[in-house]
């Protein structure tokens, strides 16, 4: 038998590691800005072109290279940040494995210009799948500058594995902001197709927050800091009341290290604890400084799972600290017995109109006619004060009054195969009862329908949102006063995909730029003090979603909308808005199943139920 194993060319085996290194544009950017971190620069500046499918280019003012230097950085495993393996547990670096360089050179067309700040002329080279097609001196600035151009062009496979430009986009911005974060002694720039998205100067960590997330985040964070002879711990947590229903803003960094870690992810909701809603998660940015000995980061290839010696007293740190942030800044709730409640409003009586003071007035009081004390005495015990008509409804109205079910007055009307109702009369004389708050229980044509009011709804607005994003239009309400919201930069490069669209399903805009949107007219059936929270879900059904085309687009804007506007479970409905519920939901093209393809009702026949019974 002859043999079969053979070593594999050098370009092969750097297109295969490139498999793991380079996944897509996003992790070129991880790895040659944390090269630029590394080079001891102070200024980073971030070109992008077509989310980085054309053009990634990462220019420093760092170190810079040797002429020798520029050419070995390209080789595997060729690295200044490592000499022993006894170095792999004392790094203070980021990259140290030299993989990236040359995995990157094996996917795409590469040009590097770098120079020394002693040296009198610096190095251009110019590769292209991981073959050197020129090296010469050149005249360039101290430090270097690396263009990735046609990533993947010698791998058509995997160039079209990459998502929309959009996609791309956002996983490029994910990165930025962690390295950005991490350093913010450094300054960063990021200018995409032509665009400036961001523009940070070397600032303290709450400025570099700040400089990302927009000024209004300023007012909502919190310090923490904890000192141990293990860990130090320092950073910034959200406000509880500003924590959000979606992931994005939790941020972990171990020796300046972006991580994920689900452990203590936990140990930062348990310090929340008993003060956040139902199903929220709180944004923090929390800086951990340790011992590199303790800890073991070459466990995951990009670097961002670690393994610490003692997670369990991290653990406890972490929370505990923040939970003494949260009560010395007055976080979390406390009693006030001192407090006069004599000016209280009770729940029910500020739901009432405001109504104009009344003053009585005594018109037959003389202030220059004298009388005797007596006589005072008397004219103030006869007078009979006025009481105003109907005051016993200061008692009697008080009353607990029942939700309205707020949904669009105009659905889809079209005729359907499988409607339940013959003519229009039977959707009125159906009987119908709502059984736990939340289900419809019904009686039609002989057959018992349990339904769920909260996906019926849900079913109803979809088609209703999917009818005015692609045929008409629906109408907008204005607003009194302008609701002004302010996001971070991925989110509203996210928003910003569905601008067209969340204007042609009823909302209106009077500014959309910098970060910020003043939202002027609402959809009808949209509460205000909803939309921050839609507007939250909305991203993160979109990042998980990844659309691909326009269609996926707004058929995920369309669910996650229709999701959170319609009732919701435990909401009291009356006789005749279950009968309207009804009556819209067989109107739908599809009653039967929702957006997102759950069953809506079962039925039962009457003689299943007679079988049962047996």
């Amino acid at each position: 038998m002859s043999d079969i194993i053979q070593l594999l060319p050098d370009h092969v085996a750097n297109q295969i590691a490139a498999g793991e290194v380079v996944q897509r544009p996003a992790s070129v950017v991880k790895e040659l800005l944390e090269n630029a971190v590394d080079a001891g620069a102070t200024q980073i500046n971030l070109v992008v072109k077509d989310a980085g499918k054309s053009l990634i280019q990462v220019v420093d003012d760092g170190l810079g290279m040797s002429m020798t230097d520029t050419r070995l950085a390209f080789e595997r495993h060729a690295t200044s940040k490592i000499k022993s393996a006894e170095d792999l547990f004392n790094l203070h670096t980021k990259g140290f494995r030299g993989e990236a360089l040359a995995s990157i050179a094996a996917v795409a067309q590469v040009q590097v210009k770098s120079k020394t700040e002693k040296a009198d002329v610096g190095t251009s080279l110019q590769i292209e799948a991981s073959r050197v097609k020129e090296q010469q001196a050149c005249v360039t600035p101290k430090g270097t500058s690396i263009a990735v151009k046609n990533l993947f062009y010698n791998i058509p496979a995997r160039r079209n594995f990459l998502k929309s430009d959009a996609v791309e986009q956002r996983h490029i911005i994910d990165e930025f902001q962690r390295v950005a974060l991490a350093h913010p002694k450094v300054g960063f720039s990021y200018v995409h197709n032509s665009s400036e998205l961001f523009h940070l100067k070397s600032a303290n960590f709450r400025q570099r927050i700040v400089g990302i997330l927009g000024a209004k985040t300023n007012e909502k964070l919190v310090p923490v800091e904890e000192q141990t002879d293990y860990i130090h711990l320092k950073g910034f947590i959200i406000k509880p009341e500003f924590a959000k229903k979606t992931r994005g803003e939790q941020f972990f960094f171990v020796n300046n290290r972006f991580i994920k870690s689900s452990y203590l992810h936990h140990a930062v909701n348990a310090a929340y604890e008993g003060l956040m809603r139902d199903k929220s998660i709180p944004s923090y940015f929390l800086y951990i400084d340790v011992d590199p000995k303790t800890v073991d980061i070459n466990i995951h290839p990009t670097k961002t799972e670690i393994k610490f010696e003692d997670e369990h007293s991290i653990y406890a740190v972490m929370r505990s600290a923040i939970k003494h942030s949260l009560g010395q800044f007055q976080i979390a709730p406390a009693l006030d017995f001192d407090r006069d409640t004599d000016f209280d409003t009770s729940y029910e009586q500020h739901k009432k109109p405001i109504s104009n003071p009344t003053i009585q007035v005594n018109r037959d009081y003389n202030p220059f006619e004298v009388e005797t004390p007596r006589k005072a005495t008397s004219n103030f015990s006869n007078h009979k004060p006025i009481i105003p008509n109907a005051w016993e409804s200061l008692y009697t109205d008080i009353q607990p009054q029942k939700d309205k079910v707020e949904h669009s007055s105009k659905f889809l009307n079209a005729p359907l195969e499988n409607n339940l109702f013959q003519h229009e009369a039977i959707s009125e004389s159906i009987k119908c009862f709502q059984f736990n708050g939340k289900f419809i229980v019904a009686d039609i044509n002989d057959k018992l329908l349990v339904i769920d009011q909260h996906r019926a709804h849900s079913r109803i607005l979809y088609e209703d949102l999917m009818k005015s994003i692609t045929l008409d239009a629906a109408p907008c309400q204005q607003l009194l006063f302008p609701l002004e919201m302010e996001f971070s930069s991925a989110d509203f490069q996210i928003l910003t995909d569905v601008q067209e669209a969340l204007v042609l399903i009823g909302f209106s805009f009077e500014k959309w730029e910098d970060n910020e949107t003043l939202i002027s007219g609402i959809p009808s059936h949209v509460k205000e003090s909803d939309i921050a929270a839609m507007f939250d879900q909305l991203v993160a059904d979109m990042r998980l979603g990844i659309p691909k085309n326009n269609f996926e687009q707004n058929d995920i804007l369309a669910k996650s909308l229709a999701k959170n506007m319609a009732i919701k479970s435990g909401r009291i409905l009356s006789t005749e808005e279950q009968h309207d519920l009804i009556h819209q939901l067989f109107t739908c093209k599809e009653p039967t199943k929702t957006a997102t393809n759950q069953n809506i009702f079962i039925n039962f026949a009457h003689q299943d139920l007679e079988h049962k019974l047996l």
